[in-house]
């Protein structure tokens, strides 16, 4: 019989405070930072049985070791949830954590599922990018990628060869300023409510508790960051300082039918209107989200001027700036990053695209003046995610 395709909300989500790789968790396990989200999930929300949880999918781009075995299972059981609930991992490298939201999410609209917890964890002080993998020989030998497409920081050098108007000088601009506007949300009280405290324990210091984000540099100026050194290239444009780091984290979050949603009493933050990924050419892995956007605004019959709040994530400052000349938003564009990015609070690869929901759902809280948001990142390899959310708390007056 044909089914009906239901609406599906996020509910609530969570991320632990993010650390630089080697840093304030570097003898904590990965799986029990995802742990510590979904208990705390629970917790924030007592209106959801744990048995009517459906599943659980958990991401991780280097599934070995602490984020390995079926991550999604093993946080289940390991976070208390009963038996009965299953879980399975997700790799979409980048976009780990978004595929877990948007495919249990389209199981929810198809009836498979009425509650879901998703989520992603990236420890990469322990696993580095790249660990263990043993690309096929082919990719080179038969020159179906650019080598180049392997190392992601080289990708955002090509990126600068495609986009000459976007200069060092601006990439370094628009990164201090990301730092900027984190610093001011973190003093405006808008990114510790979503924070989960870790303990840590470190064989140096003993035990600690982790509660603010490790990476940001608040203090952060275009001078300091002109000082840097391009890794990636002699005299090259891309730097430490105009790109996300190498970090620690895990994100998590609640996703159910609305009619679900409010059976439980549970409270809706935004709802999914539609999603889109994309490939592009691997040697320019930063273009994805132009393609991506592009795809789900014609799905949705919206254009960019109907999107009143925008989540990108910075893995490198260029890819940003290519999404803002491609779609002709200023460098400093009210709606982007209203709370800054990457380059200040760190990317743990698989889990950073619920971080992006888990902003974008503050902000729709506060500004009822606009219906539509987007979270959109690129993805290693060549690919691109955009997901656009409607803001339940809208006043239809704009």
């Amino acid at each position: 019989m044909p089914r009906e395709i239901r609406d599906v909300v996020f509910v609530d989500g969570v991320r632990t405070p993010f650390g630089k790789a080697g840093g304030m968790y570097a003898e904590t396990r990965a799986d029990d930072l995802v742990i510590k989200c979904v208990r705390e999930l629970l917790r924030r929300n007592p209106n959801l049985p744990p048995e009517r949880v459906d599943d659980v999918a958990i991401a991780a781009t280097t599934q070995t070791g602490d984020q390995g075995l079926t991550l999604g299972r093993t946080a289940a059981l390991l976070a208390g949830l009963p038996r009965t609930v299953p879980g399975f991992a997700v790799d979409r490298m980048c976009a780990g954590a978004m595929t877990a939201v948007t495919t249990t999410a389209s199981s929810i609209a198809f009836g498979a599922y009425d509650v879901a917890i998703a989520g992603g964890v990236e420890h990469m002080g322990r696993h580095p990018m790249g660990e263990g993998v043993d690309p096929n020989p082919r990719f080179i030998a038969e020159r179906l990628v650019d080598p180049s497409a392997l190392v992601m920081g080289q990708t955002a050098e090509n990126l600068h060869d495609r986009y000459p108007q976007i200069t060092r000088e601006r990439a370094d601009a628009y990164a201090a300023a990301s730092q900027r506007k984190f610093a001011k949300a973190c003093a405006d009280g808008v990114i510790q409510p979503d924070l989960v405290p870790v303990a840590t324990w470190s064989t140096e210091k003993g035990w600690g508790l982790a509660t603010v984000d490790e990476p940001p540099r608040p203090d952060t100026t275009v001078e300091v960051l002109a000082g840097l050194r391009t890794p990636f290239r002699p005299h090259g444009r891309v730097t430490a300082g105009n790109s996300s780091g190498l970090n620690d984290g895990a994100t998590a979050c609640i996703v159910a039918a609305a009619d679900v949603a409010k059976e439980l009493g549970l409270t809706v933050k935004m709802r999914l209107v539609d999603y889109a990924f994309v490939g592009v050419e691997p040697e320019l892995m930063g273009l994805g989200p132009i393609p991506a956007t592009e795809k789900v605004l014609r799905k949705t019959g919206l254009t960019i001027d109907d999107i009143g709040l925008i989540e990108i994530n910075e893995a490198f400052a260029v890819q940003v700036l290519a999404f803002c000349d491609h779609f002709g938003l200023a460098d400093d564009d009210p709606r982007l990053n209203a709370y800054g990015g990457a380059i200040a609070v760190g990317h743990p690869l698989a889990a950073s695209g619920i971080r992006l929901m888990i902003q974008l759902a503050r902000q729709f809280a506060d500004r009822p003046d606009v219906r539509y948001g987007l979270t959109t990142l690129c993805v290693g390899l060549g690919m691109g995610g955009s997901v656009i959310w409607e803001n339940p708390h809208w006043d239809g007056t704009t």
